[in-house]
């Protein structure tokens, strides 16, 4: 099971430097089961960087949360399928149009170079705003309900799951069933700092209310020992799924 387990925990390399990603993919290579690179390291690094990171064995979740008018997200989506990341992000708030438009994409370029399709994950609501921050962008509905209107979108569009809070999963999961993919960032183990995350919960709770994947970085970047830290985070979700079975 711990294999299994260690599957579901992608390690988020916040660096826009190749060179550190790759120290942490050799030292992370058998303690997690992905590594998820965003906007400051494909700003860096670009595709070289993402084929060079992926050389090391592990699949890479392609976070870069893109949002644009439904062709330029499609066209967008065509020229990094061939990287074969395992997941790439696009913003739910971009619309049906965009969505299905990326899912089409990645289903054709996939094909054109016989690589597997990526995940398409829809980002609902970045951990990162909480009630006051949506109402300031005129928002009126609580996080909550703002994430089970985009992911019920993003399902009806043919999405394979959405990113978001592990406070949404006991609802997501209720009306999108067993097989829809949540992506739960913004989890700290006990004893670390929320940093700017405003909706945190810990690996043990994430697993047990039913995320797919848990998404984690400076609680095993920055750690004394990044490898023992995933790996305690591994057994803290290896017991919790004990407990659920």
């Amino acid at each position: 099971m711990t294999t299994l387990t260690r599957q579901r925990l992608f390690c988020a390399l916040d660096t826009a430097s190749l060179a550190a990603a790759q120290a942490q993919a050799r030292l992370l290579r058998d303690a997690v089961g992905g590594l998820k690179v965003g906007l400051e390291f494909f700003a860096a690094e670009g595709p070289a960087g993402v084929r060079a990171l992926a050389g090391h064995g592990l699949p890479i979740f392609l976070d870069l949360k893109l949002h644009d008018i439904p062709n330029t997200v499609a066209r967008a989506v065509a020229a990094l399928t061939p990287l074969a990341p395992f997941m790439l992000t696009v913003h739910a708030a971009g619309g049906p149009h965009m969505l299905r438009a990326a899912r089409e994409a990645a289903a054709e370029a996939a094909a054109a170079a016989g690589v597997r399709r990526p995940l398409i994950i829809a980002v609902t609501v970045l951990t990162s705003l909480d009630e006051g921050d949506l109402t300031a962008v005129g928002v009126g509905d609580a996080p909550h309900a703002q994430v089970l209107r985009l992911a019920k979108l993003a399902r009806d569009c043919g999405l394979d799951g959405v990113v978001s809070s592990a406070h949404e999963i006991a609802p997501l999961r209720q009306a999108l069933g067993p097989d829809f993919v949540l992506v739960t960032p913004g989890i700290r183990p006990a004893g670390v700092a929320a940093g700017d995350q405003k909706r945190v919960t810990s690996p043990a709770e994430a697993v047990a209310l039913g995320a797919s994947f848990l998404v984690i970085g400076r609680p095993i970047t920055e750690a004394a020992d990044p490898k023992a830290a995933a790996e305690a985070i591994v057994a803290e979700m290896t017991e919790a799924e004990s407990l659920t079975l």
